[in-house]
Protein backbone atom coordinates (compact mmCIF):
# COMPACT_ATOMS: atom_id res chain seq x y z
CA UNK A 1 0.00 0.00 0.00
CA UNK A 2 1.38 3.40 -1.01
CA UNK A 3 2.49 5.51 1.95
CA UNK A 4 3.61 9.08 2.53
CA UNK A 5 7.18 7.84 2.99
CA UNK A 6 7.23 6.94 -0.72
CA UNK A 7 6.20 10.46 -1.73
CA UNK A 8 9.67 11.92 -2.03
CA UNK A 9 11.56 13.29 -4.98
CA UNK A 10 10.41 14.10 -8.50
CA UNK A 11 7.14 12.80 -9.96
CA UNK A 12 6.67 13.93 -13.57
CA UNK A 13 3.12 14.93 -14.48
CA UNK A 14 3.05 13.31 -17.89
CA UNK A 15 1.16 14.27 -21.06
CA UNK A 16 -1.04 11.74 -22.81
CA UNK A 17 0.15 10.79 -26.32
CA UNK A 18 -2.88 10.39 -28.58
CA UNK A 19 -3.67 9.44 -32.14
CA UNK A 20 -5.68 11.50 -34.62
CA UNK A 21 -8.88 9.73 -33.47
CA UNK A 22 -8.28 10.78 -29.82
CA UNK A 23 -7.28 7.26 -28.75
CA UNK A 24 -4.13 6.59 -26.72
CA UNK A 25 -0.94 6.21 -28.75
CA UNK A 26 0.31 3.23 -26.75
CA UNK A 27 3.75 3.05 -28.37
CA UNK A 28 4.45 6.72 -27.62
CA UNK A 29 3.16 6.35 -24.05
CA UNK A 30 5.47 3.39 -23.50
CA UNK A 31 8.41 5.28 -25.02
CA UNK A 32 7.81 8.16 -22.60
CA UNK A 33 7.66 5.79 -19.65
CA UNK A 34 10.86 4.05 -20.68
CA UNK A 35 12.65 7.38 -21.01
CA UNK A 36 11.54 8.52 -17.54
CA UNK A 37 12.33 5.21 -15.88
CA UNK A 38 15.81 5.27 -17.39
CA UNK A 39 16.35 8.73 -15.92
CA UNK A 40 15.45 7.51 -12.43
CA UNK A 41 12.30 9.45 -11.59
CA UNK A 42 10.68 8.69 -8.24
CA UNK A 43 7.10 8.25 -9.43
CA UNK A 44 4.70 9.02 -12.27
CA UNK A 45 1.48 11.04 -12.37
CA UNK A 46 -0.64 10.35 -15.46
CA UNK A 47 -4.06 11.80 -16.23
CA UNK A 48 -3.87 15.14 -14.50
CA UNK A 49 -4.38 18.43 -16.28
CA UNK A 50 -1.14 17.85 -18.18
CA UNK A 51 -2.64 14.52 -19.23
CA UNK A 52 -5.74 16.26 -20.65
CA UNK A 53 -8.03 14.26 -18.35
CA UNK A 54 -11.21 16.11 -19.18
CA UNK A 55 -10.78 15.70 -22.94
CA UNK A 56 -10.13 11.95 -22.91
CA UNK A 57 -12.88 9.39 -23.19
CA UNK A 58 -13.27 7.43 -19.95
CA UNK A 59 -12.16 4.18 -21.58
CA UNK A 60 -8.98 5.86 -22.84
CA UNK A 61 -8.19 7.19 -19.38
CA UNK A 62 -8.38 3.67 -17.99
CA UNK A 63 -6.23 2.40 -20.84
CA UNK A 64 -3.58 5.06 -20.19
CA UNK A 65 -3.48 4.21 -16.49
CA UNK A 66 -2.99 0.56 -17.37
CA UNK A 67 -0.16 1.25 -19.80
CA UNK A 68 1.68 3.41 -17.28
CA UNK A 69 1.22 0.87 -14.49
CA UNK A 70 2.41 -1.95 -16.73
CA UNK A 71 5.56 -0.06 -17.70
CA UNK A 72 6.26 0.99 -14.10
CA UNK A 73 5.89 -2.67 -13.06
CA UNK A 74 5.97 -1.84 -9.36
CA UNK A 75 9.34 -0.09 -9.54
CA UNK A 76 7.92 3.36 -8.82
CA UNK A 77 4.50 4.58 -7.68
CA UNK A 78 1.84 5.45 -10.24
CA UNK A 79 -0.57 8.11 -8.98
CA UNK A 80 -3.48 8.63 -11.35
CA UNK A 81 -5.27 11.95 -11.52
CA UNK A 82 -9.02 12.06 -10.77
CA UNK A 83 -10.39 15.35 -12.05
CA UNK A 84 -14.14 14.74 -12.07
CA UNK A 85 -16.18 17.51 -10.37
CA UNK A 86 -18.81 15.17 -8.92
CA UNK A 87 -18.33 12.61 -6.17
CA UNK A 88 -19.78 9.53 -7.87
CA UNK A 89 -17.91 10.00 -11.14
CA UNK A 90 -14.72 10.66 -9.17
CA UNK A 91 -15.19 7.48 -7.14
CA UNK A 92 -15.92 5.42 -10.25
CA UNK A 93 -12.72 6.74 -11.83
CA UNK A 94 -10.74 5.85 -8.71
CA UNK A 95 -12.03 2.29 -8.74
CA UNK A 96 -11.26 1.93 -12.44
CA UNK A 97 -7.71 3.23 -12.01
CA UNK A 98 -7.14 0.90 -9.07
CA UNK A 99 -8.24 -2.03 -11.23
CA UNK A 100 -5.88 -0.84 -13.98
CA UNK A 101 -2.91 -1.00 -11.59
CA UNK A 102 -2.48 2.51 -10.14
CA UNK A 103 -0.98 2.78 -6.65
CA UNK A 104 -2.63 6.01 -5.56
CA UNK A 105 -5.09 8.69 -6.66
CA UNK A 106 -4.62 12.44 -7.02
CA UNK A 107 -8.12 13.75 -6.31
CA UNK A 108 -9.02 17.26 -7.40
CA UNK A 109 -10.86 19.72 -5.20
CA UNK A 110 -14.54 19.61 -6.26
CA UNK A 111 -15.26 22.64 -8.41
CA UNK A 112 -18.11 24.56 -10.06
CA UNK A 113 -20.46 23.95 -7.12
CA UNK A 114 -18.44 26.41 -5.00
CA UNK A 115 -18.49 24.35 -1.78
CA UNK A 116 -17.84 25.67 1.70
CA UNK A 117 -14.72 24.64 3.57
CA UNK A 118 -16.84 22.18 5.51
CA UNK A 119 -18.12 20.71 2.28
CA UNK A 120 -14.58 20.29 0.97
CA UNK A 121 -13.53 18.58 4.20
CA UNK A 122 -16.47 16.18 4.13
CA UNK A 123 -15.91 15.39 0.45
CA UNK A 124 -12.32 14.29 0.98
CA UNK A 125 -13.09 12.40 4.19
CA UNK A 126 -15.85 10.45 2.44
CA UNK A 127 -13.68 9.80 -0.60
CA UNK A 128 -10.82 8.54 1.55
CA UNK A 129 -13.13 6.24 3.50
CA UNK A 130 -14.51 4.66 0.31
CA UNK A 131 -11.46 4.82 -1.98
CA UNK A 132 -9.77 1.58 -3.04
CA UNK A 133 -6.39 3.37 -2.91
CA UNK A 134 -4.64 5.99 -0.77
CA UNK A 135 -5.29 9.51 -2.00
CA UNK A 136 -3.48 12.80 -2.45
CA UNK A 137 -5.43 16.04 -2.40
CA UNK A 138 -5.01 18.16 -5.52
CA UNK A 139 -5.37 21.83 -4.68
CA UNK A 140 -5.06 24.15 -7.70
CA UNK A 141 -7.16 27.25 -7.03
CA UNK A 142 -6.22 29.11 -10.21
CA UNK A 143 -8.04 26.33 -12.11
CA UNK A 144 -10.85 25.40 -9.69
CA UNK A 145 -11.39 28.83 -8.08
CA UNK A 146 -11.47 26.96 -4.76
CA UNK A 147 -8.71 27.20 -2.16
CA UNK A 148 -8.56 24.82 0.79
CA UNK A 149 -7.95 26.53 4.15
CA UNK A 150 -4.73 25.39 5.86
CA UNK A 151 -6.76 24.39 8.91
CA UNK A 152 -8.89 22.05 6.78
CA UNK A 153 -5.75 20.53 5.24
CA UNK A 154 -4.36 20.01 8.74
CA UNK A 155 -7.47 18.07 9.69
CA UNK A 156 -7.52 16.02 6.50
CA UNK A 157 -3.85 15.15 6.88
CA UNK A 158 -4.66 13.06 9.95
CA UNK A 159 -6.78 10.60 7.94
CA UNK A 160 -4.78 7.40 7.46
CA UNK A 161 -5.73 7.10 3.78
CA UNK A 162 -5.05 10.74 2.86
CA UNK A 163 -1.29 10.54 2.50
CA UNK A 164 -0.37 13.79 0.80
CA UNK A 165 -1.24 16.64 -1.50
CA UNK A 166 -0.17 18.36 -4.69
CA UNK A 167 0.16 22.01 -3.67
CA UNK A 168 -0.52 24.37 -6.58
CA UNK A 169 -1.55 27.35 -4.50
CA UNK A 170 0.98 30.01 -5.52
CA UNK A 171 0.41 31.93 -2.28
CA UNK A 172 3.58 31.14 -0.30
CA UNK A 173 2.01 32.24 2.98
CA UNK A 174 -0.76 29.70 2.43
CA UNK A 175 1.90 27.07 1.66
CA UNK A 176 3.92 27.88 4.78
CA UNK A 177 0.85 27.69 7.02
CA UNK A 178 -0.17 24.39 5.43
CA UNK A 179 3.21 22.74 5.92
CA UNK A 180 3.41 24.03 9.49
CA UNK A 181 0.37 22.07 10.65
CA UNK A 182 0.03 18.88 8.62
CA UNK A 183 0.51 15.47 10.20
CA UNK A 184 3.89 13.75 9.95
CA UNK A 185 2.16 10.97 7.99
CA UNK A 186 1.22 13.43 5.24
CA UNK A 187 3.54 14.49 2.40
CA UNK A 188 3.17 17.92 0.84
CA UNK A 189 4.40 17.86 -2.76
CA UNK A 190 5.03 21.00 -4.76
CA UNK A 191 2.81 21.28 -7.82
CA UNK A 192 4.50 24.33 -9.28
CA UNK A 193 7.56 24.05 -11.50
CA UNK A 194 8.14 27.77 -10.97
CA UNK A 195 8.23 27.53 -7.14
CA UNK A 196 9.65 24.04 -6.70
CA UNK A 197 12.97 24.77 -4.90
CA UNK A 198 11.27 27.25 -2.57
CA UNK A 199 8.56 24.71 -1.75
CA UNK A 200 11.16 22.02 -0.99
CA UNK A 201 13.15 24.44 1.16
CA UNK A 202 9.94 25.27 3.04
CA UNK A 203 9.00 21.66 3.72
CA UNK A 204 7.73 19.93 0.57
CA UNK A 205 9.05 16.38 0.28
CA UNK A 206 9.31 16.63 -3.49
CA UNK A 207 7.08 17.64 -6.33
CA UNK A 208 4.76 16.72 -9.16
CA UNK A 209 6.57 18.55 -11.93
CA UNK A 210 5.30 19.16 -15.48
CA UNK A 211 8.57 19.84 -17.29
CA UNK A 212 10.24 16.91 -15.56
CA UNK A 213 8.71 14.90 -18.41
CA UNK A 214 11.27 16.62 -20.64
CA UNK A 215 14.21 17.14 -18.26
CA UNK A 216 13.96 14.65 -15.39
CA UNK A 217 17.67 14.79 -14.52
CA UNK A 218 17.59 18.57 -14.13
CA UNK A 219 14.66 18.41 -11.75
CA UNK A 220 16.15 15.57 -9.76
CA UNK A 221 19.32 17.63 -9.33
CA UNK A 222 17.31 20.65 -8.16
CA UNK A 223 15.39 18.46 -5.72
CA UNK A 224 18.52 16.90 -4.26
CA UNK A 225 20.20 20.25 -3.73
CA UNK A 226 17.13 21.73 -2.06
CA UNK A 227 16.47 18.64 0.07
CA UNK A 228 20.10 18.69 1.26
CA UNK A 229 19.75 22.31 2.33
CA UNK A 230 21.76 23.78 -0.55
CA UNK A 231 19.00 26.23 -1.35
CA UNK A 232 21.13 28.80 -3.15
CA UNK A 233 22.57 26.17 -5.49
CA UNK A 234 19.09 24.76 -6.09
CA UNK A 235 17.79 28.23 -6.93
CA UNK A 236 20.71 28.88 -9.28
CA UNK A 237 20.05 25.65 -11.17
CA UNK A 238 16.32 26.39 -11.22
CA UNK A 239 17.05 29.85 -12.57
CA UNK A 240 18.77 28.29 -15.57
CA UNK A 241 15.44 26.66 -16.48
CA UNK A 242 13.42 29.88 -16.39
CA UNK A 243 13.63 30.40 -20.19
CA UNK A 244 12.34 26.89 -20.76
CA UNK A 245 9.51 27.30 -18.24
CA UNK A 246 8.51 30.65 -19.75
CA UNK A 247 8.14 28.96 -23.12
CA UNK A 248 6.55 25.74 -21.86
CA UNK A 249 3.79 27.70 -20.12
CA UNK A 250 3.40 30.53 -22.66
CA UNK A 251 0.31 28.73 -23.97
CA UNK A 252 -1.92 26.29 -22.15
CA UNK A 253 -0.02 23.21 -21.02
CA UNK A 254 0.63 20.64 -22.46
CA UNK A 255 0.49 22.17 -25.97
CA UNK A 256 4.01 23.61 -26.04
CA UNK A 257 5.54 20.59 -24.35
CA UNK A 258 3.88 18.12 -26.70
CA UNK A 259 5.26 20.02 -29.69
CA UNK A 260 8.86 19.20 -28.76
CA UNK A 261 8.69 15.72 -27.22
CA UNK A 262 10.26 14.15 -30.29
CA UNK A 263 13.54 15.53 -28.91
CA UNK A 264 13.31 12.90 -26.16
CA UNK A 265 12.22 10.17 -28.56
CA UNK A 266 8.45 10.51 -28.05
CA UNK A 267 6.20 11.49 -30.96
CA UNK A 268 3.15 13.07 -29.29
CA UNK A 269 2.20 16.37 -30.96
CA UNK A 270 -1.55 15.80 -31.16
CA UNK A 271 -3.78 17.75 -28.78
CA UNK A 272 -7.33 17.05 -27.65
CA UNK A 273 -10.12 19.60 -28.13
CA UNK A 274 -10.56 22.27 -26.96
CA UNK A 275 -6.77 22.65 -26.71
CA UNK A 276 -4.74 23.15 -29.86
CA UNK A 277 -1.12 22.71 -30.87
CA UNK A 278 1.32 25.43 -29.88
CA UNK A 279 1.90 28.34 -32.22
CA UNK A 280 4.73 27.52 -34.66
CA UNK A 281 7.02 30.32 -33.47
CA UNK A 282 6.55 29.29 -29.83
CA UNK A 283 7.22 25.64 -30.65
CA UNK A 284 10.36 26.61 -32.57
CA UNK A 285 11.70 28.69 -29.68
CA UNK A 286 10.96 25.94 -27.17
CA UNK A 287 12.69 23.41 -29.41
CA UNK A 288 15.87 25.49 -29.42
CA UNK A 289 15.79 25.94 -25.65
CA UNK A 290 15.01 22.29 -24.88
CA UNK A 291 17.74 21.11 -27.23
CA UNK A 292 20.20 23.29 -25.33
CA UNK A 293 19.04 22.01 -21.93
CA UNK A 294 19.11 18.38 -23.06
CA UNK A 295 22.77 18.84 -23.98
CA UNK A 296 23.41 20.12 -20.46
CA UNK A 297 21.43 17.55 -18.50
CA UNK A 298 20.17 14.46 -20.29
CA UNK A 299 22.56 13.71 -23.12
CA UNK A 300 25.56 13.77 -20.83
CA UNK A 301 24.29 10.63 -19.08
Amino acid sequence: MLSAQQLRGVFPAIPTPVNADDSIDASAARALMQYLLKQGVDGIVPLGGTGEYGALARAERIRMAGIVAEEADGRIPVIAGVLDPGYHDAMQAGKEFAAAGADGLLVLTPYYTNPTQGGIRDYFLRYADESPLPILIYEIPYRTRISIAPEVLHELSKHERIIGMKACNTDMWHFLRTVAGVDDSFAVLSGEDTLFPLHVAAGARGGIVVTASLLPSAWRAIYQLAADGNTQDALALHRSLIPLMNLAFAETNPGPMKSVMDLIGVHAPTMLAPLVQAAPDLAASLRIELDKQLDVFERRL
